[in-house]
């Protein structure tokens, strides 16, 4: 998220394909977004007016698993990624830091430059 604010490229086009084609969606956890905002202040407003990108609620099953973790960005977002009904495969974890997903069970997208 702080890259999208940093002029990334690929999350620019990330972003870009999520309001214009069809199929494409950009998943935001909230707790992810909170850090962000920490990080570079301005964040969570630029991405949260964005078309395109729904913001996950932290809602009584993803609060339950971020609890479990030591960091609500990444616990949150490991939840989101998560197979569920509407994505049986899961979502892809979009980042430019994909070590930190090392052994983890979530597929990732490397958007370093």
């Amino acid at each position: 998220m702080v890259a999208a604010s940093q002029g990334n490229v690929l999350v620019s086009r990330l972003i870009h394909r999520a309001h214009s084609e069809t199929g494409w969606f950009l998943h935001a956890p909230s707790c992810a977004l909170v850090e962000a905002d920490r990080a570079r202040p301005g964040t969570a407003e630029h991405l949260a007016a964005l078309p395109g990108i729904t913001i996950l609620d932290l809602d009584l099953p993803a609060a339950l698993a971020v609890a479990r973790q030591e960091t609500w960005a990444a616990a949150h977002s490991q939840y989101a990624a998560q197979p569920t009904a509407d994505r049986p495969e899961g979502a892809v974890i979009a980042t430019t830091s994909p070590k930190r997903w090392e052994g983890e069970a979530v597929r990732v997208l490397d958007l370093s430059p």
